[in-house]
């Protein structure tokens, strides 16, 4: 495998610059849409039984029912080991203790005499939760799924996982779902798990908003359906997964590579950088990296996603920040010292880890953020996953008869800047005097 060499961020031309910092290029937009269009349109017009054609061809598994059965969650307790029961409670734990604290308390403002405004908040009736398992399984996902569904109070939690090629979804998550009360779940992967759930099957129930991370063709599906209003809303845009560390001349160069290894194992796509004021711990974490990347299991992945890994050396961490803000990574590191005091330079990114000690493995499984982020840039926009995605925000304003007469006549003249007639009147014959008492 090979690693490109060292990048002296002051000697390079500005096109240079944008190159060295692109995230690989994805599967043909065009294409990917077009098929899932197709494909959804199949699943919307046959139901289960495009959902089955669709898992024959791309999955090669046949299918009977495909609801997974009591006795199955059964099996999958059985399975895993009492450390992994442990692990799994562990991180569901911190978790939703996390989650829990961004409950938003109910908000009602006068703000004036006689007209209160308020806010409430009420939980999405219906939810779709993807947990894909690709290249691996992620119980993970369950968790950061389903804690913020069942916190937020959404009725009915619906969950969709691949099979595996013996027709069964994996333990690991059967048993994080039913840490997580999850009690419908479906063995469906892929983009049409996506389409089942936005329009409905003859086995899936319907739901009003889809969650969850996935491949080119999961996020093409999400964003299909979330264009019809017959479908249903997507939490957000994503790509492959990413890491950006910035480290000084005091870091660990054998966590730097490791911290850009674990992104580079998730898949070929995947994008790590470094961005360091330290010539002399690029060379160490370059070396670090060759080392390290022969001890690891998945060769084949990490043979497309290690030539992408960038080493990039600047003048100052001043530097690094702001290249880091217009990168927007999905997980930035910081490994510096007084990480804190550089916190509040950060404007875009989807989650932050400050320090020596804070591998951003962490954050995928157990501290308590959620690792459903933004990425491939999308983290100058959108946020990571929380508890207020499940949720709606309703406002409600009650205006007394002393209060319309006050402010009434303001939105009469605003109506008649806009020429909206009817708004104005909607107003004045209320503030007729036999109206308003």
């Amino acid at each position: 495998m090979s690693l490109e060499p060292i990048v002296d961020w002051a000697s390079l031309e500005p096109s240079a610059r944008a190159t060295v910092l692109a995230r690989p290029t994805t599967e043909n937009a065009r294409v990917v849409a077009d098929t899932v269009r197709e494909l959804a349109e199949a699943v919307r017009s046959e139901g289960d039984a495009a959902v089955r054609r669709f898992t024959a061809r791309f999955d090669g598994v046949t299918q009977g029912d495909l609801r997974v059965t009591t006795a199955e969650i059964d099996a999958a307790h059985a399975a895993l080991t009492a450390e992994q029961h442990a692990a799994l409670e562990r991180a569901v734990a911190n978790v939703e203790r996390f989650h829990a604290a961004q409950e938003l308390a109910p908000l009602a403002v006068d703000v004036m005499p006689g007209v209160r405004c308020e806010r409430i908040v009420r939980p999405i009736g219906s939810v779709g939760l993807y947990v894909p398992a690709g290249s691996a399984p992620l119980p993970s996902a369950v968790i950061m799924l389903a804690v913020p569904a069942r916190l937020a109070g959404c009725p009915q939690r619906v969950l969709c996982t691949p099979p595996g090629k013996d027709g069964n979804a994996h333990a690991a998550v059967l048993v994080a779902a039913k840490l997580c009360g999850i009690e419908t779940i479906f063995k469906i992967g892929g983009a049409q798990a996506i389409a089942a759930m936005a329009y409905g099957t003859e086995s899936v129930p319907k739901v009003d908003k889809v969650f969850g991370p996935g491949n080119a063709w999961v996020t093409a599906a999400k964003q299909y359906v979330s264009g019809d209003p017959a479908g249903a809303a997507l939490d957000s845009p994503a790509g492959p997964s990413e890491v950006l560390v910035i480290a000084d001349n005091r870091a660990t160069p054998a966590y730097v590579a490791a911290d850009l290894l674990a992104q580079a194992e998730h898949d070929t796509k995947s994008h790590a950088v470094l961005l360091t004021d330290s010539r002399r711990l690029a060379e160490q974490v370059h070396a670090a990296l060759g080392v390290q990347a022969a001890t690891l299991s998945r060769q084949d992945i990490l043979a497309s996603s290690l030539p992408s890994i960038r080493l990039v050396v600047v003048d100052s961490i001043e530097r690094a920040v702001a290249l880091s803000n217009a990168y927007a990574p999905e997980h930035l590191l910081l490994q510096v010292e007084d990480p804190r005091r550089w916190l509040e330079s950060v404007t875009c990114a989807g989650s932050v880890f400050l320090g020596d000690h804070s591998p951003e493995p962490l954050g995928d499984y157990c501290s308590g953020t959620n690792h459903v982020l933004p990425t491939y840039g999308y983290a100058r926009a959108y946020s990571g996953l929380s508890l207020g995605d499940f949720q709606k925000r309703i406002t409600v304003q009650e205006v007394t008869a002393a209060g319309l007469r006050d402010l009434g006549p303001t939105a009469v003249v605003l109506a008649g800047l806009e020429g909206l007639d009817a708004h104005a009147g909607a107003v004045s014959i209320r503030l007729q005097e036999r109206a308003v008492r």
